[in-house]
């Protein structure tokens, strides 16, 4: 039975309200990703976009924007990932919403950091130094373009910061690889181990 079809006996059934509740309802289903889709990103992403390998992000509860923006320069080629090439492939524009949508719904888990005190007060003194709760927000929960990075795997924030200010390139955040210019290995271990084991 097609929607408008059901839309037209709600309303005679129960008034106008019903019919568009109906209709949202059925709006919002078809805006769900698709599973196989779903199971494809959860290969390296993890079920509901809590990341199981450290060297893949977890996704859940990125800000929507962010997670839309990167998908769509993955898609046209501007951010080179090989491991992403085919699921994109061909992706239209609202499939990439909806699974932004989806990943910015889902709750991140928590994740057991062994902490090294040391190493945490260093990286925390780095951030501060560094305003990184400037953008991330102060409990690092990101917003709009800017990603989340609290509770996110240590060896990925290390490898990508690594990126950021040795070998910048396209599709990458110019602001990030000037923020990190000049901070060394150490420097940088530190702050991602800091960010991995941080709890609001």
């Amino acid at each position: 039975m097609g929607v408008d079809r059901l839309g037209r006996l709600a309303a005679k059934a129960a008034g106008p309200a019903a019919a568009a509740l109906l209709f949202l309802l059925a709006a919002a289903a078809a805006a769900q990703p698709r599973p196989e889709t779903l199971a494809a990103c959860a290969a390296c992403h993890g079920p509901g976009g809590n990341s199981q390998i450290p060297q893949f992000p977890s996704l859940a509860g990125q800000p929507k924007v962010f997670v839309e923006n990167q998908l769509v320069l993955i898609r046209e080629g501007l951010r080179d990932v090989p491991a992403m090439k085919e699921v994109m492939a061909g992706m239209g524009d609202e499939a990439i919403v909806a699974l932004a949508r989806y990943y910015a719904s889902q709750a991140p888990a928590p994740r057991a950091v062994p902490l090294q005190e040391e190493k945490y007060r260093l990286g925390e003194q780095t951030s501060k130094k560094m305003l990184c709760g400037t953008c991330h927000l102060p409990d690092y929960s990101g917003q709009n373009q800017v990603p989340r990075l609290a509770g996110q795997h240590e060896a990925y924030l290390l490898a990508v910061m690594k990126q950021f200010r040795d070998n910048p390139g396209p599709g990458r955040d110019t602001i990030m690889a000037a923020s990190l210019h000049g901070l060394t290995d150490a420097d940088l271990a530190n702050l991602a181990h800091y960010l991995a084991a941080f709890r609001p």
